[in-house]
């Protein structure tokens, strides 16, 4: 089998562009993939266009010589669009065979995976609104829960946006009750010192964990805040090296990693580094801040991965259109992830319907600009 053609499909989600992928081959069967970024969409729909000839040709039935040779051609560069393409090579196998790609990995370990909601906030930065939509959470069945309190500070918090930011997660916790998780996003934002005040502060409301409270890929500056305050310390998602992972494990002051499968390397990166994490006794929180399809991809590999620990979903609270251009998404009952079913994926594209949500420049989140939280991307 070889591939013959790549075909790039960009749907407007208001704050993210979502960046999908077909590769067809010369037997008809279509592997489906995702290389959603973060705030760039347009660059890598045209890389995927540019490397379209480095991927015609290739055995799409060998997911990790495709992603080699994409890896060498681009002298070690890369990131969403190879991701994305390994993911598709991965779907063309399973359906090859018949068989869903977390038996190829190994088999499930778990029926089911615990999931963790985000995106289940987009209204302005009030108590009372919180903690009526986490409550609208928790009715759902989900057991934790996620958000980022601190608006749009960066660095330092003025003592009057700290208390602000305290209200709302003491909110949610008095909404969610004890028995809940709540996990604290502080997306990258703070100094060391910072970091660790607020830590220190939110302590009384017993967070899960908090979430990159500096930048995420100074390690030696995580370790500081995870040692130096009582809240535990969890990040990753900007590694693109599983040896990043295995440098912060290392350390033994935090436990828990959240690659990101597309930047990563997708399928085999999420393994390798889900591997890391079990040599060290540690736990991976896959991060998924992209399409419904990014969430099964994560959920067939977590589930063969005996280091998974929960799974981030933005699913049932995104686009009510985000279900419609595809079929198979993932479900969550009582706050867990069914085991996927079909082969490979088990996930159709609906181009159609994907159609009537074009590019936008302004699905874009800005997390430092007033107001992000209402997830309007661009728009005032």
């Amino acid at each position: 089998m070889i591939i013959t053609d790549l075909n790039v499909l960009v749907v407007g989600n208001p704050w993210k562009n979502w960046i999908f992928l077909e590769l067809h081959t010369d037997e008809g069967i279509t592997g489906h993939g995702e290389a959603t970024g973060g705030l760039t969409s347009s660059s890598i729909a045209a890389r995927l266009d540019e490397i379209r000839d480095l991927v015609v040709g290739q055995d799409p039935m060998s997911p990790r010589a495709v992603w080699e040779h994409l890896r060498k051609s681009l002298y070690f560069e890369y990131g969403p669009a190879v991701s994305g393409i390994e993911i598709a090579c991965w779907d063309i196998v399973g359906r090859k065979l018949g068989t869903p790609v977390w038996q190829l990995l190994g088999g499930a370990l778990q029926p089911r995976l615990r999931a963790y909601a985000n995106g289940w906030y987009s209204g302005p930065r009030d108590p009372k609104g919180f903690a009526e939509a986490a409550q609208a959470v928790v009715a759902r069945g989900y057991t934790a829960l996620k958000f980022d309190p601190f608006g749009d500070a960066y660095k330092s918090i003025d003592p009057a946006d700290l208390r602000e930011a305290l209200a709302l997660v003491e909110a949610v916790r008095g909404a969610v009750g004890d028995d809940v998780d709540i996990m604290i996003e502080a997306h990258d934002r703070f100094t060391v010192g910072t970091a660790i005040h607020i830590g220190k502060e939110l302590a009384a409301f017993s967070p899960y964990w908090l979430e990159a409270p500096v930048e995420s890929t100074d390690i030696a500056a995580l370790v500081e805040v995870a040692r130096s305050q009582p809240v535990r310390v969890a990040a990753g998602e900007r590694f693109t090296e599983a040896f990043s992972f295995g440098e912060l494990l290392q350390t033994r002051a935090i436990d828990i990693i959240q690659p990101e499968i597309l930047n990563i390397g997708g399928v085999a990166g999420l393994v390798t580094a889900a591997s890391v994490a079990s040599a060290y006794g540690g736990w991976i929180a896959p991060h998924n801040a992209q399409s419904p399809f990014t969430t099964v991809i994560n959920a067939h590999v977590g589930a063969a991965m005996p280091s998974f620990l929960i799974q981030e979903t933005f699913d049932d609270f995104g686009q009510p259109w985000g279900q419609e251009i595809m079929s198979g998404g993932a479900t969550v009952r009582d706050g867990y992830i069914e085991l996927p079913q079909g082969p490979g994926f088990g996930v159709e594209f609906d181009t159609d319907a994907m159609a009537k949500y074009p590019y936008s420049p302004q699905n874009f989140l800005r997390l430092f600009k007033p107001g992000w939280e209402t997830r309007r991307g661009d728009r005032s």
